[in-house]
């Protein structure tokens, strides 16, 4: 794969928080000291080596960039302190925003004006949308979807949902196609057991169980109780959105096969219900955990935070929050006014997080399982 040196390359990775990797004399001391590098091989030295060098090509090109998993202890290692781990995410974030078409990824990890407009624009009219078709309420139950009929929520919600899917998917397709292009093994053979196998550990091993996280990349150095554990936040927040997202989608299946009526509420140990608060729970956990330490800066992968990082963890909280607030009021013996103002809320940062999945930090979700699946059938 040939790429032509790019020396705008560099400079531009500072815009994306990349700290100084001009300092970076290729000593090897990151590799060595990698728990996820093996006999061999040269990461992360390669990818911040394509930087330096101007290759963009190379460096949008390796699937390496995604396997990172942010322990920092290459840059707690590092003799000349180039922080390559800060690198890393840097380079993931320029990765994201060079995959997309739109520029929007670019604006939202390299402005904080435009993500703040951007953002809060986003929900409000999200919010406005829905409260346009609003319906006036008795006022002694809360009825979320009298207020907002469901029907109207429900089209709202596969539209968002329809939007992002294309937009991963042209991600997606721009980085596999910059990948095929990187080099393969010499010798290796393709075979369907092979390939599912590939699959099974860049989507369940990997990306799903996180096993090389709560091992290899666990916290050695900084001991911590299990529930602190940095592959357990992690944990608990992923599995806490997907839970819920989950829940969601099998409530209104539920409702579609009547078992159940549109927005009524059910006993704690209803299986949804309970799946929704266990993940909800579950998010605002690791959402607060991960909040603290980066206003402390006690994690030190954690050390330099972006507006990016910042807006990502604040609509997951926002939307554990509200949901959790949600369900209380309804339980509540009066219905407050309150509750549909939070109701919109609520709903307008969920569909806003689901739309920026593509654009932002979560676009890991799916970027990772693509890259470590490249990386496995390479050998």
């Amino acid at each position: 794969m040939t790429s032509r040196v790019d020396h705008n390359l560099y400079p531009e990775l500072r815009r994306f928080g990349a700290t100084d990797i001009s300092a970076c004399f290729n000593c090897g001391v990151c590799t060595a000291i990698c728990p996820l590098s093996v006999d061999g091989a040269s990461f992360p030295r390669r990818v911040a080596r394509y930087a330096q060098l101007g290759q963009r090509e190379k460096l949008l090109a390796s699937p390496e960039l995604w396997s990172c998993y942010g322990c920092a202890e290459c840059t707690e290692s590092c003799p000349t302190q180039a922080d390559p781990a800060a690198f890393m995410a840097a380079a993931r974030r320029y990765a994201v925003a060079s995959y997309d078409r739109t520029h929007l990824a670019y604006l939202l990890a390299t402005s904080r004006l435009f993500t703040v407009l951007f953002v809060g624009a986003l929900v409000g009219l999200l919010a406005a949308f829905m409260y346009s078709v609003h319906r006036p309420v008795d006022g002694s139950t809360l009825a979320f979807f009298e207020f907002i009929p469901s029907d109207f929520v429900h089209n709202l919600g596969v539209v968002v949902m329809a939007v992002m899917g294309v937009a991963a998917l042209v991600g997606l397709f721009e980085m596999v196609r910059r990948v095929l292009r990187g080099p393969a093994k010499a010798g290796s053979k393709m075979t369907v057991r092979r390939a599912a196998d590939a699959a099974f550990y860049a989507v369940a091993t990997e990306s799903l169980a996180q096993t090389r996280f709560r091992s290899d990349c666990a916290d050695a150095t900084e001991p911590r109780a299990w529930y602190l554990q940095r592959w357990f936040i992690h944990f608990a927040t992923m599995w806490g959105f997907l839970g819920l997202l989950g829940a969601t989608m099998l409530d209104y299946g539920l409702e579609l096969l009547g078992v159940k009526a549109t927005g009524t509420p059910v006993p704690i140990w209803y299986p949804v219900r309970l799946l929704g608060t266990l993940a909800g729970a579950a998010l605002i956990y690791g959402t607060t955990v991960l909040m603290v330490r980066r206003l402390r800066k006690s994690d030190r992968s954690s050390a330099h935070s972006t507006t990016s990082d910042w807006t990502f963890l604040s609509l997951l909280w926002v939307a554990g929050v509200t949901g959790f607030v949600l369900e209380l009021a309804l339980y509540l013996p009066q219905a407050p006014t309150w509750g549909y103002s939070m109701f919109l809320v609520h709903v307008a940062v969920a569909m806003a997080l689901v739309l920026l999945v593509p654009f932002g930090k979560f676009a890991h979700v799916f970027y990772r399982p693509v890259a470590l699946l490249a990386i496995r059938l390479r050998g």
